[in-house]
């Protein structure tokens, strides 16, 4: 990793104060150190720490992924029950899944309308609206 990407995970842990571990540090530069977005598994950010010369393990990707996501730097988006991408753009936006190779992209914010939600049940409020499009070659 270089010095600039280094200093953007710092300060990226530093707006969601965190303490910038070896491991976290690690994880944040993979994830901002370009100054990209992007949309990550943990299985996939997990194989990209060997790039790196750390050793981080899954679990420790898993939970550091939670401690981003609480902190506010990241967002998780639910694709199934059984599979989370978590995203660095953490503004209200959709997205695409497409089907057939398992990515999640941004899809354009500007050309979703949404009219109307239910109304929340009584004692709740509605905390956000994940929308995910999935898409599949014809």
């Amino acid at each position: 990793m270089t010095t600039k990407t280094m200093k953007r995970g710092s300060a990226w842990l530093a707006t969601g104060n965190l303490r910038p571990t070896r491991q976290r540090l690690t994880l944040a530069e993979l994830l901002v150190g370009d100054g990209e977005n992007r949309h990550v598994t943990a299985e996939s950010l997990h194989a990209a720490t060997s790039t790196t010369g750390e050793t981080v393990s899954l679990a420790t990707v898993y939970n550091t992924l939670r401690a981003f996501c609480d902190a506010g730097l990241i967002r998780e988006v639910m694709v199934d029950g059984t599979k989370s991408y978590f995203d660095t753009r953490v503004d209200d936006h959709p997205h695409f899944f497409w089907e057939d190779t398992r990515e999640l992209t941004d899809a354009p914010k500007e050309e979703l309308k949404i009219a109307g939600l239910p109304d929340a049940p009584d004692g709740t409020e509605i905390s956000k609206v994940d929308v995910v499009i999935r898409l599949r070659k014809t």
